[in-house]
Protein backbone atom coordinates (compact mmCIF):
# COMPACT_ATOMS: atom_id res chain seq x y z
CA UNK A 1 0.00 0.00 0.00
CA UNK A 2 1.44 2.91 -0.85
CA UNK A 3 1.64 6.11 1.54
CA UNK A 4 1.56 10.13 1.11
CA UNK A 5 2.76 11.62 4.20
CA UNK A 6 3.08 15.66 4.92
CA UNK A 7 5.04 16.73 7.56
CA UNK A 8 4.68 20.63 9.21
CA UNK A 9 7.43 21.52 11.17
CA UNK A 10 7.38 25.16 12.68
CA UNK A 11 10.48 27.11 14.10
CA UNK A 12 10.60 30.86 15.42
CA UNK A 13 10.29 32.26 11.95
CA UNK A 14 10.13 29.45 9.56
CA UNK A 15 7.87 26.86 8.85
CA UNK A 16 9.22 23.81 6.96
CA UNK A 17 6.90 21.52 5.51
CA UNK A 18 8.00 18.09 3.39
CA UNK A 19 5.94 15.53 1.43
CA UNK A 20 6.81 11.80 1.75
CA UNK A 21 5.62 8.91 -0.60
CA UNK A 22 6.32 5.02 0.27
CA UNK A 23 8.85 3.75 -2.47
CA UNK A 24 10.27 -0.05 -3.28
CA UNK A 25 9.91 -1.78 0.09
CA UNK A 26 13.55 -3.27 1.01
CA UNK A 27 13.92 -6.03 3.63
CA UNK A 28 10.11 -5.79 3.74
CA UNK A 29 9.69 -2.61 4.67
CA UNK A 30 8.54 0.45 3.16
CA UNK A 31 11.42 3.01 2.31
CA UNK A 32 10.32 6.72 2.22
CA UNK A 33 10.99 8.91 -0.69
CA UNK A 34 10.79 13.58 -0.37
CA UNK A 35 8.74 14.55 -3.10
CA UNK A 36 8.69 17.95 -1.73
CA UNK A 37 10.54 20.26 0.70
CA UNK A 38 10.09 24.10 1.27
CA UNK A 39 11.05 26.33 4.19
CA UNK A 40 8.24 28.85 4.39
CA UNK A 41 10.28 31.86 6.63
CA UNK A 42 7.98 34.66 8.21
CA UNK A 43 8.88 38.27 9.50
CA UNK A 44 9.86 38.03 12.80
CA UNK A 45 7.74 41.69 13.57
CA UNK A 46 4.97 40.14 11.91
CA UNK A 47 4.83 37.66 14.36
CA UNK A 48 5.55 39.49 17.14
CA UNK A 49 2.27 41.72 16.41
CA UNK A 50 0.15 38.55 16.10
CA UNK A 51 0.82 38.08 20.30
CA UNK A 52 1.86 34.73 22.02
CA UNK A 53 3.46 31.46 20.20
CA UNK A 54 -0.53 30.20 20.30
CA UNK A 55 -2.12 33.09 18.74
CA UNK A 56 0.24 32.52 15.43
CA UNK A 57 -1.97 29.37 14.90
CA UNK A 58 -4.35 30.60 11.70
CA UNK A 59 -1.37 32.80 10.37
CA UNK A 60 0.84 29.41 10.08
CA UNK A 61 -1.63 27.10 9.37
CA UNK A 62 -2.65 29.06 6.48
CA UNK A 63 0.78 29.03 5.23
CA UNK A 64 0.93 25.87 5.06
CA UNK A 65 -2.20 25.12 3.26
CA UNK A 66 -1.41 28.16 0.77
CA UNK A 67 1.43 26.05 0.09
CA UNK A 68 0.16 22.85 -0.61
CA UNK A 69 -2.11 24.20 -3.04
CA UNK A 70 0.72 26.49 -4.97
CA UNK A 71 2.42 22.58 -5.17
CA UNK A 72 -1.06 20.86 -6.42
CA UNK A 73 -1.62 19.17 -3.25
CA UNK A 74 -4.68 18.58 -1.21
CA UNK A 75 -5.18 17.67 2.16
CA UNK A 76 -7.33 14.73 1.21
CA UNK A 77 -4.25 13.76 -1.06
CA UNK A 78 -2.65 12.41 2.23
CA UNK A 79 -2.45 9.63 4.26
CA UNK A 80 -1.20 10.95 7.80
CA UNK A 81 0.27 14.08 8.98
CA UNK A 82 3.44 14.14 10.58
CA UNK A 83 4.03 17.09 13.41
CA UNK A 84 7.44 18.55 15.31
CA UNK A 85 6.60 18.03 18.97
CA UNK A 86 6.27 21.05 21.47
CA UNK A 87 7.66 21.43 25.02
CA UNK A 88 4.44 18.77 25.89
CA UNK A 89 4.86 16.97 29.79
CA UNK A 90 7.69 14.60 30.28
CA UNK A 91 6.65 12.04 28.59
CA UNK A 92 8.24 8.10 27.52
CA UNK A 93 9.30 8.06 23.28
CA UNK A 94 7.44 7.38 20.61
CA UNK A 95 4.79 8.48 18.04
CA UNK A 96 1.24 9.67 19.77
CA UNK A 97 -2.03 10.85 18.12
CA UNK A 98 -3.13 14.30 18.20
CA UNK A 99 -5.56 14.68 20.74
CA UNK A 100 -7.42 17.25 22.83
CA UNK A 101 -5.22 16.90 25.63
CA UNK A 102 -1.88 17.19 23.83
CA UNK A 103 -3.71 20.41 22.00
CA UNK A 104 -4.49 21.72 25.57
CA UNK A 105 -0.53 21.22 26.65
CA UNK A 106 0.78 22.50 23.49
CA UNK A 107 -1.62 25.82 23.43
CA UNK A 108 -0.79 26.92 27.33
CA UNK A 109 2.73 25.76 27.02
CA UNK A 110 2.65 23.10 30.28
CA UNK A 111 6.70 22.85 29.71
CA UNK A 112 7.91 26.46 27.93
CA UNK A 113 6.73 28.25 25.13
CA UNK A 114 8.11 27.23 21.93
CA UNK A 115 7.70 27.59 18.00
CA UNK A 116 7.81 23.68 18.34
CA UNK A 117 4.43 23.81 20.39
CA UNK A 118 1.98 24.94 16.82
CA UNK A 119 3.08 21.28 15.55
CA UNK A 120 0.45 19.56 17.28
CA UNK A 121 -2.07 23.01 16.75
CA UNK A 122 -1.84 22.83 13.47
CA UNK A 123 -2.11 18.99 12.56
CA UNK A 124 -5.46 19.41 15.18
CA UNK A 125 -6.79 22.05 12.45
CA UNK A 126 -5.80 19.90 9.36
CA UNK A 127 -7.22 17.06 10.43
CA UNK A 128 -10.44 18.43 11.25
CA UNK A 129 -10.92 19.84 8.10
CA UNK A 130 -9.70 16.89 6.48
CA UNK A 131 -10.28 13.72 8.53
CA UNK A 132 -6.41 12.86 8.03
CA UNK A 133 -5.04 11.74 11.07
CA UNK A 134 -2.11 13.81 12.71
CA UNK A 135 0.60 13.17 14.79
CA UNK A 136 3.59 13.94 17.09
CA UNK A 137 7.14 11.95 17.16
CA UNK A 138 10.02 12.20 20.11
CA UNK A 139 9.00 15.33 21.18
CA UNK A 140 11.91 17.44 23.53
CA UNK A 141 10.27 16.30 27.06
CA UNK A 142 10.23 12.57 26.08
CA UNK A 143 11.58 11.39 29.86
CA UNK A 144 12.66 7.68 30.02
CA UNK A 145 15.04 8.08 32.78
CA UNK A 146 16.14 5.77 35.24
CA UNK A 147 14.40 5.90 38.63
CA UNK A 148 18.22 6.60 40.16
CA UNK A 149 18.95 9.34 36.94
CA UNK A 150 15.94 11.50 38.41
CA UNK A 151 18.19 11.84 41.65
CA UNK A 152 19.53 15.71 41.57
CA UNK A 153 21.30 15.67 45.24
CA UNK A 154 17.94 17.54 46.38
CA UNK A 155 14.28 16.22 47.39
CA UNK A 156 12.54 19.43 46.03
CA UNK A 157 14.45 18.82 42.50
CA UNK A 158 14.23 15.98 40.56
CA UNK A 159 16.43 15.75 37.42
CA UNK A 160 14.18 16.24 34.23
CA UNK A 161 15.42 16.37 30.80
CA UNK A 162 14.66 18.49 27.34
CA UNK A 163 16.41 16.76 24.86
CA UNK A 164 17.05 16.23 21.43
CA UNK A 165 14.97 13.60 21.29
CA UNK A 166 14.27 13.48 17.88
CA UNK A 167 17.27 13.16 16.18
CA UNK A 168 18.91 11.34 18.61
CA UNK A 169 16.29 8.39 17.96
CA UNK A 170 16.42 8.53 14.84
CA UNK A 171 20.02 8.38 14.40
CA UNK A 172 19.82 5.28 16.50
CA UNK A 173 17.63 3.73 14.72
CA UNK A 174 19.30 4.42 11.66
CA UNK A 175 22.85 2.83 12.89
CA UNK A 176 20.90 -0.54 14.15
CA UNK A 177 19.32 -0.94 10.87
CA UNK A 178 22.81 -0.46 9.10
CA UNK A 179 24.53 -3.40 11.66
CA UNK A 180 21.05 -5.32 10.73
CA UNK A 181 20.15 -5.23 14.15
CA UNK A 182 16.93 -3.50 16.22
CA UNK A 183 17.50 -0.55 17.71
CA UNK A 184 16.19 -2.03 21.32
CA UNK A 185 18.59 -4.70 20.90
CA UNK A 186 21.73 -2.08 21.25
CA UNK A 187 23.59 0.25 23.65
CA UNK A 188 24.29 3.43 22.21
CA UNK A 189 26.02 6.25 23.56
CA UNK A 190 24.59 9.32 20.78
CA UNK A 191 25.82 12.34 21.43
CA UNK A 192 23.76 15.66 19.51
CA UNK A 193 25.89 18.89 18.64
CA UNK A 194 23.98 22.46 17.80
CA UNK A 195 22.88 24.81 19.44
CA UNK A 196 22.88 22.70 22.72
CA UNK A 197 24.45 19.42 22.96
CA UNK A 198 22.54 16.69 24.49
CA UNK A 199 24.11 12.80 25.16
CA UNK A 200 22.02 10.27 25.53
CA UNK A 201 22.50 6.32 27.07
CA UNK A 202 20.37 4.46 24.87
CA UNK A 203 20.11 1.05 26.09
CA UNK A 204 17.20 -1.42 25.01
CA UNK A 205 15.27 1.05 23.06
CA UNK A 206 14.80 3.43 25.60
CA UNK A 207 17.29 6.60 26.71
CA UNK A 208 17.99 6.12 30.86
CA UNK A 209 20.00 9.34 31.36
CA UNK A 210 20.36 12.53 29.09
CA UNK A 211 20.30 15.86 30.24
CA UNK A 212 17.96 18.78 30.19
CA UNK A 213 19.96 20.67 27.97
CA UNK A 214 17.91 23.62 27.57
CA UNK A 215 18.07 24.50 30.92
CA UNK A 216 22.03 23.89 30.76
CA UNK A 217 22.97 20.62 32.45
CA UNK A 218 26.08 18.74 30.95
CA UNK A 219 28.94 20.36 28.72
CA UNK A 220 28.73 24.09 27.72
CA UNK A 221 27.70 23.93 24.26
CA UNK A 222 28.22 26.77 21.35
CA UNK A 223 26.22 28.73 23.33
CA UNK A 224 24.78 27.40 26.79
CA UNK A 225 26.90 27.70 29.86
CA UNK A 226 26.00 23.67 31.18
CA UNK A 227 26.74 22.61 34.73
CA UNK A 228 27.54 25.47 36.62
CA UNK A 229 29.22 25.45 40.31
CA UNK A 230 26.04 26.35 42.13
CA UNK A 231 27.37 29.07 44.74
CA UNK A 232 28.38 31.05 41.76
CA UNK A 233 25.36 31.06 39.98
CA UNK A 234 23.46 32.09 43.13
CA UNK A 235 26.08 34.78 43.64
CA UNK A 236 24.99 35.47 40.10
CA UNK A 237 20.94 35.56 40.89
CA UNK A 238 21.58 37.94 44.02
CA UNK A 239 24.43 40.52 42.99
CA UNK A 240 21.37 42.27 41.97
CA UNK A 241 22.51 43.35 38.41
CA UNK A 242 19.89 41.43 36.06
CA UNK A 243 16.46 40.22 36.60
CA UNK A 244 15.62 36.53 36.95
CA UNK A 245 14.99 36.59 32.62
CA UNK A 246 18.29 37.97 31.77
CA UNK A 247 19.97 35.55 34.14
CA UNK A 248 18.33 33.13 32.39
CA UNK A 249 19.11 34.15 28.88
CA UNK A 250 23.00 34.99 30.00
CA UNK A 251 23.15 30.72 30.82
CA UNK A 252 21.13 29.72 28.03
CA UNK A 253 21.69 31.65 25.18
CA UNK A 254 24.77 33.95 25.93
CA UNK A 255 27.45 31.42 27.44
CA UNK A 256 29.74 28.31 26.36
CA UNK A 257 32.09 29.06 23.42
CA UNK A 258 29.64 32.56 22.25
CA UNK A 259 31.05 33.93 25.87
CA UNK A 260 34.24 32.50 25.50
CA UNK A 261 35.30 34.07 21.79
CA UNK A 262 32.57 36.82 20.87
CA UNK A 263 30.92 34.00 18.29
CA UNK A 264 28.85 30.56 18.42
CA UNK A 265 29.82 30.17 14.90
CA UNK A 266 31.66 26.71 14.95
CA UNK A 267 33.26 27.31 11.28
CA UNK A 268 34.77 31.24 12.07
CA UNK A 269 36.05 29.12 15.39
CA UNK A 270 37.38 26.40 13.51
CA UNK A 271 38.96 29.01 11.11
CA UNK A 272 40.48 30.95 13.92
CA UNK A 273 42.11 28.27 15.60
CA UNK A 274 43.53 26.97 12.36
CA UNK A 275 44.91 30.60 11.97
CA UNK A 276 46.62 30.48 14.77
CA UNK A 277 44.87 31.97 17.91
CA UNK A 278 45.56 30.12 20.37
CA UNK A 279 42.35 31.45 23.06
CA UNK A 280 40.26 30.09 20.18
CA UNK A 281 41.83 26.64 20.26
CA UNK A 282 41.73 26.33 23.94
CA UNK A 283 38.30 27.45 24.04
CA UNK A 284 37.64 24.49 21.41
CA UNK A 285 39.93 21.67 22.97
CA UNK A 286 37.86 22.68 26.54
CA UNK A 287 34.36 22.09 24.53
CA UNK A 288 35.69 18.92 22.77
CA UNK A 289 36.97 18.11 26.77
CA UNK A 290 33.39 18.46 28.34
CA UNK A 291 31.63 16.61 25.41
CA UNK A 292 34.05 13.82 25.84
CA UNK A 293 33.64 13.50 29.98
CA UNK A 294 30.21 13.48 29.07
CA UNK A 295 29.72 10.89 26.65
CA UNK A 296 32.15 9.32 29.13
CA UNK A 297 29.70 9.33 31.99
CA UNK A 298 26.40 8.20 30.19
CA UNK A 299 28.59 5.20 29.21
CA UNK A 300 27.84 4.03 33.11
CA UNK A 301 24.47 3.94 32.41
CA UNK A 302 24.27 1.02 30.67
CA UNK A 303 27.69 -0.87 32.75
CA UNK A 304 30.18 0.26 29.89
CA UNK A 305 28.80 -2.01 27.50
CA UNK A 306 28.72 0.46 24.58
CA UNK A 307 28.11 -0.72 20.87
CA UNK A 308 28.47 1.88 19.50
CA UNK A 309 28.96 5.77 20.18
CA UNK A 310 26.98 7.88 17.19
CA UNK A 311 28.04 12.06 16.53
CA UNK A 312 24.83 13.80 15.14
CA UNK A 313 23.69 17.48 14.98
CA UNK A 314 25.26 20.41 13.20
CA UNK A 315 28.23 20.07 14.40
CA UNK A 316 28.94 16.69 13.45
CA UNK A 317 29.67 18.25 9.68
CA UNK A 318 32.70 19.01 11.34
CA UNK A 319 35.44 16.03 11.02
CA UNK A 320 37.86 18.21 12.77
CA UNK A 321 35.32 18.47 16.02
CA UNK A 322 34.23 14.51 15.39
CA UNK A 323 37.81 13.44 15.42
CA UNK A 324 38.68 15.43 18.67
CA UNK A 325 36.27 14.41 20.47
CA UNK A 326 36.41 10.71 19.06
CA UNK A 327 39.94 10.42 20.23
CA UNK A 328 38.94 11.05 23.87
CA UNK A 329 36.29 8.40 23.80
CA UNK A 330 37.06 5.74 20.98
CA UNK A 331 38.57 3.51 24.23
CA UNK A 332 34.93 3.65 24.98
CA UNK A 333 33.27 1.99 21.94
CA UNK A 334 33.77 2.35 17.98
CA UNK A 335 32.05 5.80 16.82
CA UNK A 336 29.92 6.56 13.83
CA UNK A 337 29.09 10.16 12.35
CA UNK A 338 25.84 11.19 11.43
CA UNK A 339 26.14 14.60 10.75
CA UNK A 340 23.40 17.30 10.63
CA UNK A 341 19.14 16.86 11.99
CA UNK A 342 17.09 15.37 9.89
CA UNK A 343 13.94 16.01 11.57
CA UNK A 344 11.77 15.77 8.44
CA UNK A 345 12.30 12.35 7.55
CA UNK A 346 13.03 11.61 11.24
CA UNK A 347 9.25 12.64 11.59
CA UNK A 348 8.43 10.73 8.93
CA UNK A 349 10.09 7.55 9.72
CA UNK A 350 7.88 7.85 13.30
CA UNK A 351 4.51 7.95 11.55
CA UNK A 352 5.78 5.16 8.76
CA UNK A 353 6.20 3.04 11.93
CA UNK A 354 2.60 3.28 13.27
CA UNK A 355 0.31 3.23 9.62
CA UNK A 356 3.22 -0.51 8.65
CA UNK A 357 1.99 -1.85 12.37
CA UNK A 358 6.05 -1.69 13.47
CA UNK A 359 4.73 0.15 16.48
CA UNK A 360 1.43 1.54 18.23
CA UNK A 361 0.62 4.99 18.41
CA UNK A 362 0.78 6.37 22.07
CA UNK A 363 -2.30 8.26 23.67
CA UNK A 364 -1.23 11.39 25.24
CA UNK A 365 -2.70 11.94 28.58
Amino acid sequence: MNRRLLVVNPGSTSTKIAVYETAERKSDKQILREILSETLRHNADELQSLGAIADQLQFRKQVVTDALKENGYQLADFTAIACRGGLVRQIPGGTYRVNDALVRDCRIGVSGQHASNLGALIGSELENESGVPAYIVDPPAVNELAEIARYSGHPSIERTCVWHALNQKAVARRYAASVGKAYEELNLLVCHMGGGVSVGAHVGGKVLDTEDAVSGEGPFSPERAGSLPVDKVVDVCFDGNMTKDEVKQMFTRKSGLLAYTGTNEMQVLLQKAAEGDASVQEALDAFYYQVGKEIAAMSVAMKGMVDQIIFTGGIAHSNVVTSAIASLVDWIAPVTVYPGEDEMLALAEGVLRVLTGEEEAKEYK
